[in-house]
């Protein structure tokens, strides 16, 4: 499928299927840009106290998957006015693909997609371990998560700190 029409397009799915970095590449081409920036999230070769990690296994709240998807292609037209074609396939990793008349803006789109991928849309993972354990994986950029919650607090204590030596000082003028 190739997106050569000149009208935006997004092309956003979960996928039960390998994934095809062609496939994604192909939907955001188009002669009308002379970029096409790439994202190719992988399974990587970790160890977890002890347990070598050899693969891991997303479930998906697969209705609201789509509405985030939306959302975020709504967000990177918003800010980057100059993408073109939007494609984002999720499977065992992501792949996803940004075209742009520019490097500069699908780049920059590129980084926030991935950042924002895993900030809000409902896909958790397990990791599968060689002693045949399995543990599920908080997701730090997530507003709901434990670590997520325990920065912001951190920060509004931060904050309410220097407001109250800001006003302790002041006061001392």
């Amino acid at each position: 499928m190739s997106a050569e029409m000149s009208q935006q397009e997004d092309v956003c799915r979960l996928s039960r299927d390998p994934l095809s970095l062609q496939e994604v590449v192909d939907a955001v081409s188009s002669s009308s840009c002379g970029a096409i920036s790439v994202f190719l999230g992988t399974t990587r070769e970790d160890e977890v106290g002890g347990r070598r990690v050899l693969g891991l296994h997303y479930e998906a709240y697969e209705s609201m998957v789509q509405s985030e998807f939306r959302k975020l292609c709504a967000d990177l037209r918003g800010r980057w006015p100059g993408v073109k074609h939007i494609c984002v396939h999720h499977r065992l990793g992501v792949a996803m693909a940004i075209s742009s008349p520019h490097r500069h803006d699908g780049q920059q789109a590129i980084q926030h997609c991935i950042s924002q991928l895993k900030a809000r849309m409902p896909i958790w993972k397990k990791e599968v371990y060689h002693t045949q354990e399995e543990s599920w994986k908080e997701n730090s950029e997530c507003p709901w998560s434990t670590s997520a919650r325990l920065l912001t607090e951190k920060l509004h204590a931060e904050k309410t700190r220097a407001c109250v030596d800001e006003a302790a000082g002041g006061g001392a003028s």
